[in-house]
């Protein structure tokens, strides 16, 4: 896969980051460069191995799920910036684009 300047000022654009020109040439390249190793790893016969699951045998441990006192919605509401008197008013955070 060919990673394109096109591809490198998106990926800055949905992370919020601005990278100077040198910056995006070695991003480009280093991005290339695990591309290259993914694709490296796509020829190894894994025929007959069982998926991994879990790094070690150590299983999940976790408490019982129990209803406990909660907070109401006006308790909730109290200290929010801006509220509508049923929910949270926060600011649009996702944008619809053409990029793909």
């Amino acid at each position: 896969m060919k990673i394109t300047d096109e591809m490198v000022d998106h990926l800055a654009h949905l992370s919020r980051l601005d990278f100077s020109d040198e910056e995006k040439i070695e991003l480009k390249q280093d991005l290339e460069k695990m591309i290259g190793f993914v694709e490296k790893l796509k020829e190894v016969d894994t025929t007959g191995v069982e998926p991994l699951m879990h790094i070690t045998d150590a299983v999940n441990i976790l408490r019982n799920d129990e209803v406990e006192k909660t907070i109401t919605k006006e308790e909730a509401l109290l200290n929010a910036p801006q509220t509508d008197g049923n929910f949270f008013i926060v600011p649009k955070v996702i944008k619809k684009n053409n990029l793909n």
